[in-house]
């Protein structure tokens, strides 16, 4: 599949700040693309940029091989979906989404039909585009953002942290609608979050920003199981760090090296038997239990040294009690490594 975006050598400098330092990146038609890192970590202003509220300092942006680094915004088609939503809280939900029309000077029946075609697919109801936007709810407000981008029939669609504004049980909700209607429209979408299991569940592909920089690429499994460096390794999720007393008193010294930082998801420490040739058992102590229903977390003393956190599903018998001895099982492609210098960056 051929690139229909691409980032080249960007830089951009507010000032002295180095927000992005010379990132590189291709983004395929019809993707799911997010930009997953912390606060400041530079995955908005790469967005601005692409979306054109923001000029490179250097470097290049292509839009289907054609550089649109210095086209006006309203050249670029890509609609744009705000954290705060930036909908106008005096007009009506029908007001909202034909703005943009209108700017276009479409004609009144254009607008009419795509305005109540569009409502339909993001699931707003007829009665509802007469209400002042102030009226509605945070989820349904997100759904006339979205709806007023898509009207425009954009290439892209921009989504820059929508759903950090709503509540947990609303923002899952959201989310599986978001990936439905990207589906339904087969429209390239970059999303940016902070949020990593949102990334984990809504991307085709992820790329993971530090600092200004591009850490890592790749799918969602990609990510999470094979972490490309030791950043992304502890921001995804939750993860063991391998005590080094612990490896060198246990048959992990063999595989791990001495000039290495090891980890282990978590999940992946196992405490029934696991099949394979690679399989390392331990010994352990269960010194903490936390229950969650669905499965518990255990903290493990290990005795070779440190402490491991472990996840037990909860599937009907009795668990593990606390200051109970137990065999520990490992799979030694399970854990990652990583050279000790990259902690110093």
């Amino acid at each position: 599949m051929s690139a229909l975006i691409i980032f080249k050598d960007i830089q951009i400098h507010f000032g002295s700040f180095h927000a992005v330092k010379n990132f590189n990146l291709e983004i395929r038609e019809g993707e799911f693309f997010t930009f997953l890192g912390p606060s400041g970590c530079g995955k908005t202003t790469i967005l601005r940029a692409l979306a054109g509220f923001i000029s490179p300092s250097g470097g290049r942006i292509f839009l289907k091989d054609k550089d649109i680094t210095d086209m006006p915004i309203e050249k670029r088609g890509i609609g744009m979906v705000f954290q705060n939503y930036a909908l106008f809280p005096t007009m009506t939900v029908y007001e909202n989404i034909a703005f943009g029309m209108k700017v276009r000077k479409a004609s009144r029946a254009e607008i009419d039909a795509e305005v109540r075609d569009i409502a339909r697919k993001v699931d707003l109801k007829e009665t509802q585009l007469s209400k002042k936007v102030s009226e509605l709810s945070g989820g349904q407000q997100q759904r006339v953002a979205i709806a007023r981008a898509l009207v425009l029939k954009p290439s892209i669609l921009a989504l820059d942290e929508p759903l950090s504004n709503l509540d947990a049980k609303l923002r899952v909700q959201l989310r599986n609608e978001l990936k439905e209607l990207q589906k339904q429209f087969g429209i390239t979408t970059i999303y940016v979050t902070h949020d990593q299991e949102e990334a984990l569940t809504l991307s085709d592909r992820i790329a993971v920003f530090n600092n200004g920089n591009l850490e890592q690429v790749g799918t969602p499994y990609e990510i999470y199981n094979h972490s490309g460096t030791e950043f992304v390794c502890n921001f995804i999720g939750d993860i063991n760090r391998i005590d080094p007393v612990l490896i060198a008193n246990s048959p992990l010294k063999a595989f791990v090296s001495s000039d290495k930082v090891a980890y282990i998801r978590n999940e992946k420490v196992n405490l029934a038997p696991i099949e394979g040739d690679d399989v390392v058992r331990l010994k352990a102590r269960i010194v903490d239990r936390e229950y969650y229903g669905l499965y518990s977390k255990y903290v493990l003393e290990m005795a070779g040294g440190g402490r491991m956190k472990t996840i037990e599903k909860e599937n009907g018998r009795i668990g593990f009690a606390i200051g109970e001895e137990t065999d520990v099982y490992i799979r030694l492609a399970d854990i990652m490594q990583f050279d000790r210098t990259e902690r110093e960056h």
